[in-house]
């Protein structure tokens, strides 16, 4: 397979792996040719807790996906999350002193340099850096600084953290599956590339990835992101409510979520039953859609108002003018929107992927959001100078991957 011409996105979910390969056309789009899913039991909360089911798990969704567009993989873009994220916003400030006050390249990596001279724990890890504008002497809201004079010039960076080992582990299961790895890509900034567009990000919206083992919070305004946040609940919390609620096992609560589940009791019919299977052996019965739903919304309130929370505390709640994009597998529960809509009290959508061609009615879908932002993500970086990531974010995390890559070698 040659690199120019496939981009590989890698969702390692807490109840799923995800794989999406895409073809770049000679126009420079993206035709999603093959998609592959395999249940995911080596993680929790968005970390590995067991390295070789892990593998065994990207391998098979890997095989899915190559089977279905008839290439290997050999490389891929794959996303890390987890409640160990943590991000904060941080300042950076230099003096250009050259003839002309000309604003170069070197005064911008500069001024990154000075906002991320933060103190962290020697366990933490700067994963990325995400310029949101640009100061040049009190002149705010520049997004390219190049070529102007100025005497002062101040970087507004997003800062996102990650423990070692969880983004260790990550590369460990990724490389023992027979990978390489391009680039790690935190998953709430992946699934934005897909579940969101230009004019939402210049507005202002917030995009709540609704994932198996934890909630992805990201606020976005005048095209930059400004807080991102990680939640410890998510689809398999509303998956145990069922199981324990009704007393059934797991993979049965699974599978009555996904066609009965719904997060708003008003839109459930009273007369409508389902047949719930026992615990070992024991007789099935009947119980109303309605207490299914009951079980149901309060964990999905619990989520959405956590969510809130952080909203809350990035300071933009009042300029969200696009509203709230949910996405995620928990997205496809019916009635989301209305819940989502009552607990934010703004305007609310799915996040289904965009942006991309080829097997569009098998990839769109928001359990694919990730995997196709990935994809996204990828192509931008290849292809795209204005990508939102600065170069020295990628040359300080080809940094970490080259000190992982020491350490995996003293493993083998």
């Amino acid at each position: 397979m040659s690199d120019n011409d496939f981009i590989v996105g890698l969702d390692i979910g807490t109840t799923k792996i995800a794989v999406v390969i895409a073809e770049v056309s000679a126009n420079k789009n993206l035709n999603i040719i093959g998609v592959g899913t395999h249940p995911s039991d080596g993680l929790r909360r968005g970390v590995v807790i067991n390295l070789d089911k892990t593998v065994r798990s990207i391998q098979k969704a890997a095989k899915s996906a190559e089977l279905m567009a008839g290439i290997e993989i050999e490389s891929v873009y794959a996303g890390i999350c987890g409640d160990h994220i943590r991000s904060l916003n941080s300042r950076g400030v230099v003096a250009v002193s050259r003839n002309g006050n000309e604003i170069l390249n070197e005064d911008i990596d500069r001024a990154i340099d000075a906002a991320k001279a933060l103190s962290l724990p020697m366990d933490r890890e700067i994963i990325h850096i995400i310029p949101q504008e640009y100061i040049v002497d009190d002149q705010d809201g520049i997004k390219d600084p190049i070529g102007m004079s100025g005497i002062r010039l101040e970087v507004d960076a997003h800062i996102v953290t990650g423990a070692v080992t969880s983004a260790q582990n990550i590369y460990k299961s990724v490389h023992r599956a027979g990978f390489k790895i391009n680039d790690l890509v935190l998953q709430p900034l992946a699934s934005s590339y897909a579940a969101l567009g230009d004019d939402e990000r210049e507005l202002g919206v917030g995009l709540i990835d609704v994932g198996g083992g934890t909630t992805d919070v990201a606020i976005f305004f005048e095209g930059s992101i400004r807080h991102t946040a990680v939640i410890g609940l998510g689809g398999k919390n509303v998956t145990n409510d069922i199981a324990l609620g009704l007393r059934t096992p797991i993979d049965q609560a699974e599978k009555i979520k996904l066609n009965y589940g719904c997060a708003f009791t008003k839109k459930v019919p009273k007369d409508e039953f389902v047949q719930v299977p026992g615990i070992g052996g024991r007789q099935p019965r009947e119980v109303s859609n309605s207490v299914i739903s009951s079980i149901v919304q309060p964990r999905m309130e619990e989520i959405f108002y956590l969510a809130l929370r952080e909203i809350k505390k990035s300071d933009y709640m009042d300029l969200l003018t696009a509203g709230v994009v949910v996405t995620g597998g928990c997205a496809l529960l019916d009635g989301t929107v209305e819940l989502a809509e009552q607990i934010f009290d703004m305007p609310v959508k799915i996040g289904d992927p965009i942006g991309f061609g080829g097997l569009v009615e098998v990839a769109k879908s928001p359990i694919f959001a990730t995997g196709v932002g990935l994809t996204i993500y990828g192509l931008k970086k290849k292809y795209d100078s204005n990508i939102e990531y600065h170069e020295d974010d990628t040359k300080l995390f080809h940094n970490i991957l080259n000190r992982m890559k020491k350490w995996i070698t003293e493993f083998f």
